[in-house]
């Protein structure tokens, strides 16, 4: 439970807040399970505090100072945490549906098993950020920053991931069934036994990236860069890659079955 003194600080407005902050440097707040739903908490300066499964559904948090506190099991759902400082921040299990993180730095992030279905993250920073078992899916993550993000088992069906950049990210075994994918950064990404059903990747930078037994049924990989990847295995039935650069791909295994292929595909291994 929250801490009722703290609680009364943070209430009283930001001066208070801040000057209190200030004078007891060695005291981390507690508002653990507060509610604070609603609340205006524009700017805040809430580094390293408790905030284990408090309220902040709805809350106005643009650029909140959140870094390396403790969010996990928090609802978060509809709060508005436009270029909110999140770094290190412990969200997992935390509820961000529907979440305005535009711009927001999420690197070093704790968010397993968060939900961030419908969340908008365009722009985000997110790198380095542990993502595994996260529920993303129909989230906007145009243009972020996912490099070498962890993205196991990830749910990112329908999400907008144009140009977004997943240099060195881990999916494996990631849901991305229709995701949007265009022009997106995926430069040695793991996506083995990824679902890739129907997902748009049309001009995706995919060299050197692991899509060994991934599903990229009806794919569209037009003119996307696969020069080097290992798509061992990998489901490429009525998949279309016109256009596209398979030099040095691996392609054994790899089922071809009414796949539209490049103009010149003889030296690709296919056995």
């Amino acid at each position: 439970m929250a801490n009722r003194e703290h609680l009364a600080l943070l209430k009283a407005g930001a001066v208070t807040w801040i000057e209190w902050r200030k004078i007891n440097p060695q005291t981390l707040p507690d508002l653990s399970a507060a509610n604070l739903r609603g609340h205006n908490l524009r700017g805040a300066h809430l580094h390293g505090v408790n905030l284990n499964k408090v309220d902040l559904s709805h809350a106005l948090l643009v650029r909140a100072n959140l870094s390396n506190a403790d969010l996990s099991g928090a609802n978060l759902s509809n709060a508005k945490l436009i270029e909110a400082n999140l770094s290190a921040v412990n969200l997992s299990v935390a509820n961000l549906n529907g979440a305005i993180l535009t711009q927001a730095d999420l690197s070093h992030a704790n968010l397993i098993g968060s939900d961030l279905s419908q969340a908008i993250l365009r722009g985000a920073a997110i790198a380095h950020a542990n993502l595994i078992g996260t529920d993303l899916s129909n989230a906007n993550l145009r243009d972020a920053d996912l490099g070498a993000a962890q993205l196991i088992r990830t749910n990112l069906c329908f999400a907008n991931l144009i140009a977004a950049n997943l240099i060195a990210a881990n999916l494996s075994e990631a849901s991305l069934y229709e995701a949007e994918m265009m022009g997106a950064y995926l430069y040695q990404a793991d996506l083995y036994k990824a679902n890739l059903n129907k997902a748009h990747l049309s001009g995706a930078y995919l060299f050197k990236a692991n899509l060994s037994g991934a599903d990229l049924r009806g794919a569209n990989l037009s003119w996307t860069n696969l020069s080097g990847a290992d798509l061992a295995g990998a489901d490429l039935s009525e998949a279309n890659l016109r256009g596209a650069n398979l030099k040095g791909a691996n392609l054994s295994g790899a089922n071809l079955q009414e796949t539209i292929m490049p103009q010149y595909c003889s030296d690709y291994p296919t056995g």
